[in-house]
């Protein structure tokens, strides 16, 4: 930060002699600006990452042939219903099995790689795909069942308010967001970015790649109590493993 920009800070020395620096107004504002610029990137690496990893995302994630049962449990215990729209879609694991739930299904992801792989997957099954950057846009319509599965641990907590309030204005009257994500356990499976300034961990593709992306372990009941001082009502419960489920309506 170049001295005299509006970023600079004030410093002050403290009784024991140590440096003390207070920011003005105008440096806080610089410093956010910086910050979010940052945090972008992050973002953006993240969704560049997703891109790269379309290929081998199943393989991954959903090779055990117990899986879709293992998933189809966890749909029949949230109940989703009527018009839905599905966050972060990826290759459409989870949308082919919420095709048949609900009356009609809207899906987006940031990642046209991720779209692809989901379009050739669910074939003529009648959902509609939207390439949408979900820090970066309202979507336009409203809808009974807002649902995402390992999403809400992607979002930054400096944008968790912001993604609820996204989340409000998504939800037809009497509307319910549905979510699955893997809890505080799963960090026995990551490797944690130390001292980074936002939780990021570091993946590996197949091809030897190193990338970061942002991973915040939420335990269920600590997310409940956040979601209830922005006005929403949650039910989160374990679900084995490393996993939790939840609903949340508006306040």
């Amino acid at each position: 930060i170049a001295e005299g920009s509006p970023c600079t800070p004030v410093r002050r020395r403290t009784a024991t002699g140590q440096k003390h620096i207070r920011l003005t107004p105008r440096a806080w504002s610089g410093f956010l600006v910086l910050m979010g610029t940052a945090e972008d990137d992050v973002l953006s690496a993240q969704l560049a990452y997703y891109g790269l990893r379309a290929g081998e995302y199943d393989s991954d994630l959903y090779e055990d042939p117990g899986t879709t049962d293992r998933l189809e449990r966890l749909l029949t215990k949230l109940a989703p219903t009527g018009r839905a729209l599905e966050l972060a879609c990826g290759t459409g694991v989870w949308t082919e099995l919420l095709a048949t739930r609900v009356q009609s299904l809207t899906t987006i992801d940031g990642s046209p790689e991720m779209l692809a792989a989901a379009r050739q997957r669910l074939g003529d099954a009648p959902v509609t795909l939207l390439e949408f950057d979900l820090f970066d846009g309202q979507p336009a319509d409203h809808y009974d069942t807002v649902f995402f599965a390992f999403w809400l641990s992607h979002v930054p907590p400096s944008r968790f308010e912001s993604f609820w309030s996204t989340l409000r204005g998504a939800l037809a009257p009497g509307g319910r967001v549905l979510f699955v994500d893997t809890g505080p356990k799963e960090a026995d499976f990551e490797r944690f970015v130390p001292e980074a300034p936002i939780p990021m961990v570091e993946r590996e593709l197949k091809d030897g790649t190193t990338h970061r992306v942002v991973k915040v372990l939420h335990e269920p009941r600590d997310l409940a109590v956040r979601l209830a001082a922005i006005g929403w009502t949650a039910n989160i419960s374990a679900v084995g493993g490393t996993l939790f489920a939840g609903t949340a309506v508006r306040n």
